[in-house]
């Protein structure tokens, strides 16, 4: 019966270490994060051109309608005739005509659903950011084993003894080491 029961813990043991192989040699969950993370910077650095551009709009628009209702002060202030009321109402007619606001509105309100859509992309990208830290963590917590995610070239990492308080660097070239040889070297240091 304890054979039995060894054969079973054995079993668990190769199939958890192949896992471990995979996650370790597959780079996939890093690459997924790396570009999440560039993902985020490219898009907060588009809103905020965005936002910018939108701002030096509304500016401009607020500028020339201020100008256009200091001409019609000053032409309501002069005594002058209907005929040049006409031609100064007429006037500003053809400027609000020129410069379609209608439309400029209805781009800034669509710049602004995209600005909230970015934001909801972004979030997203945080919450896959923080499950993949997660999962990272419960991999380090249950093998000891910290990898070194920095490092594209090499499998390498530390080797975490909370009880002895003793932290251990290993290093391993994949080019050098075949994937049996290194996942008998990873199988090792977790049975420490």
């Amino acid at each position: 019966m304890g054979e039995i029961s060894r054969n079973v813990d054995f079993e668990n043991l190769i199939s958890y270490g192949d896992d471990l192989v995979e996650l370790l040699k597959d780079k996939k969950d890093l690459n997924n994060l790396t570009r999440c993370v560039e993902n985020s910077k490219s898009l907060r650095l588009n809103c905020d051109a965005d936002i910018d551009e939108i701002h030096s709009l509304i500016q401009g628009y607020e500028q020339k309608i201020d100008a256009c209702k200091r001409k019609i002060d000053e032409a309501k202030s002069e005594v002058v005739s209907d005929a040049e009321i006409s031609f100064l109402e007429k006037e500003l007619d053809e400027e609000m005509e020129r410069e379609p606001v209608v439309d400029e509105i209805s781009d800034l309100e669509h710049h602004s659903v995209s600005v909230e859509e970015r934001k909801k992309i972004q979030k997203k990208v945080k919450q896959e950011e923080q499950r993949l830290k997660t999962m990272l963590s419960i991999y380090a917590s249950v093998t000891n084993i910290i990898p070194n995610l920095d490092d594209q070239m090499s499998i390498s990492g530390h080797i975490v003894e909370k009880n002895k308080k003793v932290v251990e660097m290993f290093e391993f070239d994949p080019a050098n080491v075949s994937d049996f040889n290194l996942c008998n070297e990873i199988w090792k240091m977790i049975s420490m």
